[in-house]
């Protein structure tokens, strides 16, 4: 039957067909739009409920913890997704690194250093330290019947030599720079005579070290340095050949007369230890051999850079408070005990030979370090140890030594022999005061910037 006529106009059954065929399009395109609308109503219901599902879990988890037991299927079906994991990674699962703990941030304090140093005048009074003369070992002969002798930097001290170098009484004692009999070869530490003529002319020093390349050299601020210090204070930078090399490498080459900055640069040859830390306790530590002249000394160590002017340091820490010796506390630690875990735990140094420092130091009486003792002589038994100011006085002096001794007989970890040597000097001299200042190390950090070394030496094997 045809459906047009001749004038193409459609005839009444077209219209009918294509009539139902767009109504029940439009039907169906209505009901889409509903299904869709129910579609999404359903949707942000559901995501709703799993949203307040999941914000009422960790509320649960936070408040109770997250103890769920696991039995049965369900355990052995967890084992199999460990399995899986470790089949497909090539690992063991649960050996994924782990996310750090945010690290806590330190920050500096107010030091109400005077404005200038204009008039600075010394107290009067402050001289009258415990006197006494303290002589140094040099060089040591060759034991009798001992072929198979080595000289050492900080020579062959006896355990009763040890005991007895604690007495504050004029005596000689182990101090560094022993040398052998005749013939035998340098103990190390060597600098060159023009060197030695300059230091033995300082009378305040600041002083630092970069041996191993480990460190970036870092100025002193120049700006914030008077006129003064920069003419009568002493800025020594004790490096390697290596490390020159590499600041050489670097850019930072000393001028004709040394000097890079305000550090005058003095190369030591032939080191003593082949520990490079242990080799960094020599200036820190015998500032007071290496400058024979010097009245006082500001030690920091190479991450750091001085931002404040040193006879201001020494005016606040010293003659204001009377103190030999200033050092900060360790900015979380107080413990002697913590410490050795820490260094343990972050293998600093060989485990052996911690173990066998600390149990020497508990024998001979170390005990734990008690906040609510008021009786405790120092306000924490661990130092930060990043920045040492001192007088050159007796017992500042014997203090060091002590220091330097511990530190060539046992670990390069001076943090763990620091309270065991002040507590010992105080307990075998009575009567003989030693006056240390162990400030806070908020204050550590407004007196120098401080940034990350170069490289981070490995731990010694032995």
């Amino acid at each position: 039957m045809a459906l047009y006529r001749h004038n193409n106009e459609l005839l009444p059954e077209k219209r009918g067909i294509i009539g139902a065929v767009f109504k029940s399009l439009t039907q169906r395109k209505h009901g889409l739009r509903v299904f869709r609308r129910g579609m999404r109503v359903s949707i942000r219901r559901f995501l709703l409920w799993m949203f307040t599902i999941a914000v009422l879990f960790s509320i649960y988890l936070a408040v109770f913890g997250l103890k769920v037991p696991f039995h049965g299927k369900m355990e052995d079906g967890i084992s199999s997704l460990r399995e899986a994991q470790e089949e497909f990674l090539g690992v063991d699962a649960s050996e994924r690194p782990k996310i750090k703990p945010h690290r806590q941030r330190f920050y500096p304090c107010e030091v109400r250093f005077l404005d200038s140093v204009n008039n600075l005048v010394e107290p009067k009074d402050y001289a009258n330290s415990t006197q006494f003369y303290s002589r140094y070992h040099d060089r040591e002969d060759k034991p009798y019947g001992q072929d198979q002798f080595e000289p050492r930097f900080g020579g062959h001290q006896t355990l009763e030599e040890r005991e007895k170098s604690f007495y504050a009484r004029n005596q000689t004692i182990h101090c560094g720079f022993v040398e052998g009999p005749e013939g035998y070869p340098s103990t190390g530490f060597g600098l060159d005579e023009k060197d030695k003529l300059y230091m033995s002319t300082c009378k305040v020093v600041v002083s630092s070290c970069i041996f191993g390349s480990s460190d970036f050299l870092r100025r002193p601020t120049s700006k914030l340095i008077s006129e003064y210090s920069k003419k009568n204070v002493c800025f020594v930078m004790f490096v390697d050949e290596q490390t020159l090399l590499k600041l050489s490498a670097d850019g930072t080459v000393p001028n004709d007369g040394g000097y890079i900055g305000l550090w005058r640069i003095v190369i030591v040859r032939n080191l003593p230890y082949k520990d490079m830390r242990k080799t960094g306790k020599v200036p820190k530590f015998l500032s007071h051999r290496l400058f024979p002249s010097s009245r006082y000394s500001i030690w920091l160590d190479s991450k750091m850079r001085l931002q404040t002017d040193p006879m201001l340091i020494i005016e606040y820490y010293l003659w204001r408070k009377g103190s030999e010796y200033a050092i900060s506390n360790h900015y979380t630690r107080h413990c002697v005990w913590e410490e050795v875990l820490q260094n343990k735990r972050l293998n600093k140094y060989n485990h052996t030979a911690i173990d066998e420092q600390f149990n020497f130091y508990q024998s001979d009486g170390l005990t734990k370090f008690d906040p609510s003792d008021r009786n405790t002589p120092l306000p924490s038994y661990v130092p930060e140890g990043s920045f040492i100011v001192r007088a050159h006085t007796p017992m500042s002096n014997l203090f060091s030594c002590l220091w330097f001794n511990e530190v060539d007989r046992f670990t390069s970890r001076d943090q763990l022999s620091f309270a065991y040597t002040f507590l010992k000097l105080k307990r075998m001299n009575p009567d003989r005061p030693f006056f240390l200042n162990m400030f806070k190390d908020c204050e550590r950090r407004a007196l120098a910037k401080l940034f990350s070394h170069r490289v981070v030496p490995p731990p010694p094997a032995s």
